[in-house]
């Protein structure tokens, strides 16, 4: 009788874990739905959308920006970013980085966390659009009345795009074969070797670039891209910056 019950009670208690695993995985897709609905009037500019996602008394933390304390004044911040036809962003999920954490009291659900990186892409001028930058995130959402909104936003550890970029590896002849001096109209520079990357010298001014490709190098700490190229013999070092070529220098 006694292992009879206990199987009972295991079996019951399996059955709640199923349900609550069920039970978030319905609360995941819920909000990732309600969060790409956000990010899409947000990508479109959608004013009139955006606000609906969001508490009266919204509090933003940005780690660059400052906060934003209550909705009018994100809205309005909103209208500046939208307002400039000269320049758009764009944001996209890193979609492996997305996680949803259920916030309970007992077993009545009241919330969820939303946490992920995401990156955002600009146009600027006209010119074609260009990775800027990353960040990390955590939203706070609510269930109010039935609906869910937003209450709390946190944004930080925005950094270039660069720094999250895999260098390759070349072998040390690859590398060998960039070195030297390069002179352009603003600048006049030097290439050296480490061990697996290049070293940009600049008037005093050292800079590691790492291999992307076979003839292209990355900066770190800006998102400042090197292309090596040869052209009627000459060869040259483009300088990239925001999807457009900074400088053209040519090897001494």
């Amino acid at each position: 009788m006694t292992k009879r019950i206990s199987l009972l009670m295991l079996l019951f208690a399996s059955f709640l874990h199923t349900k609550a695993q069920t039970t978030d995985a319905e609360l995941t897709t819920v909000i990732l739905h309600k969060d790409s609905l956000f990010w899409k009037a947000y990508n479109t500019c959608d004013i009139s959308k955006l606000d609906s996602f969001f508490v009266q008394d919204l509090e933003f933390y940005h780690d660059k920006g400052g906060p934003m304390l209550g909705l009018p004044a994100f809205v309005e911040s909103m209208k500046n970013l939208c307002g400039n036809p000269n320049f758009k962003l764009r944001r996209e999920p890193i979609p492996e980085s997305i996680h949803v954490f259920p916030l309970r009291k007992g077993k009545d659900l009241y919330g969820a966390i939303l946490t992920g990186v995401h990156v955002f892409y600009v146009t600027k001028d006209g010119k074609p659009e260009f990775l800027d930058g990353e960040a990390s995130f955590t939203h706070l959402w609510l269930l109010k009345d039935g609906s869910w909104k937003m209450s709390r936003v946190l944004s930080y550890d925005h950094h270039a795009a660069n720094k999250s970029r895999k260098a390759i590896t070349l072998s040390n002849a690859a590398l060998k074969a960039f070195a030297g001096k390069y002179k352009g109209p603003q600048s006049e520079i030097e290439i050296t070797v480490a061990t697996d990357h290049l070293v940009l010298n600049n008037n005093g001014k050292r800079s590691d670039i790492y291999p992307a490709t076979a003839s292209e190098f990355f900066m770190k700490e800006r998102n400042l891209n090197f292309e090596f190229v040869t052209q009627s013999n000459v060869k040259k070092l483009l300088v990239k910056e925001d999807g457009g070529i900074a400088e053209e220098l040519t090897r001494r």
